[in-house]
Parts: C-alpha cells; structure tokens; sequence
C-alpha cells in the first residue's frame, strides 16, 4: 500500500512498524501496542509534514487457540487489534475534526464479518475492530470524517506463511498478492466505500450469514471439520 499510495502521488508516505521495512521510505520506528508511542507518532508526522490526510492502522497478529488462551495473550492481541485503532482515533480525531476532513483505512480481515477458525482472540478482535470502525464513520460522517474497512481474506504475506495461527490453512488456496489488495484499497478509498472487499465472495458470505445465520453457523462447523482432518 506505501508503496501504490507513492505511485498515485501521495506527496509524503511515512511508514511505522516495530521493525524496520526492507524497501527504503520515510520511517517511524513503532511499537502499537503502547498509546504513547502511536501519540509520539501522531505529533512527529504532523510536525514534519503537516497534517495527516489518511491513516492506516494496519498492524495486526494472529492468537491460536479458544477461550483457553492465557489472558496476556488475549490482552496483548486486544491492544494491538483492538486498541491501537482506537488510540490513533484518539489522537487524530480532534485535528480532522477542527479542519473538518481525515480519513481512517482500518485493516479488519473478513474474520470481522465472518470468524476465524482456530482462532477465537483473532475472531472477537477482528469484530471489535469493525464495530469501532462502524462506530467513528456514524459518528463523524458527517463532519468529514471518512472511514474504510479493508477486509480481505488471505494476503500472501509473512503472517499467512508462517501460519502464525491454525485453523487457516484453506486461506493459502486463494490468497491473493499484497499488490492486488493495494488496488483495491486506491479504488475503494477513491470511492469512499466503507468496506473494501480484495476478494469479492466475502461479500456473498457476509449476506449468508445476514440472511440464515443458522444455516452459516452449520456450515462453518463442517468447514472447521473439514480442516480438523486436514490438520490431523
């Protein structure tokens, strides 16, 4: 995405990430996960460049496993799903608001319409994410704040590689490139849509699930059993 918005003439791309990025940019060393740092972040860009037009709040980790899972590994995806959306609201909200213009790109996952199998933190956060994202476009649409849900289902990234959690083996039969997300996020946010689907059947699922959830529900479970005996 840093890399298209360039291409489509952005006139600064400043990337954070608590590691550094391989190709060269404008970079921001940032952990999140801590309030303070993604204020830190707000006020460096906005001091360097002025103010901020669009912010993606794209980081995101998988959690394996239901509601056994220790509490600091839900509070820690909790903070890094959940929370650092609601932190870099927190600290852009009153400058777009006072300008009267700011757009907010929220990557949820289809996990946010759907669910993620084998995953229950990752499923709850990604919900969450999408009900904050829902929340700040009802509130502020109409004091030109812009808002967008980026909700694709498998990206061939280092996440779905490395299968940080299970239960999403079928992800990797359609993942799509990083580039192809890219486009769909320009032609998304060009469009002001609220919900940016890079694979298009999510769309289909979502009214599924909306029109018989009972019926959604039976078939998710033979999809869990399916990859259950994958897995195996």
């Amino acid at each position: 995405m840093s890399r298209r918005f360039v291409a489509e003439g952005a006139r600064a791309v400043v990337v954070a990430d608590i590691e550094t990025p391989e190709a060269g940019s404008l970079f921001i060393r940032t952990n999140v996960a801590v309030e303070a740092e993604v204020v830190r972040l707000v006020r460096e860009v906005t001091e360097t460049y002025g103010p901020i037009d669009l912010f993606c709040s794209n980081a995101g980790i998988g959690v394996q496993g239901g509601a056994e899972t220790p509490d600091a590994e839900w509070r820690r995806i909790w903070e890094i799903n959940v929370m650092a959306h609601v932190w870099a609201a927190r600290a852009l909200l009153p400058g777009m608001l006072a300008r009267g213009s700011g757009y907010f790109l929220q990557t949820v996952s289809a996990a946010g319409l759907l669910t993620q199998i084998g995953s229950a933190p990752y499923a709850v956060t990604k919900h969450a994410a999408l009900a904050f994202a829902e929340w700040l476009a009802v509130t502020y649409g109409d004091q030109g704040i812009k808002v967008s849900c980026l909700c694709p289902q498998g990206v061939n990234t280092r996440m779905l590689r490395n299968a940080e959690f299970g239960g999403g083996a079928f992800l990797r039969e359609t993942a799509i490139a990083p580039e192809a997300v890219a486009e769909a996020v320009v032609t998304g946010l060009a469009g002001e849509k609220f919900l940016i689907l890079p694979h298009p059947e999510v769309a289909e699922y979502f009214r599924r699930k909306a029109s018989d959830y009972d019926r959604w529900l039976r078939g998710m479970r033979r999809l869990r059993a399916s990859e259950a005996g994958l897995d195996s």
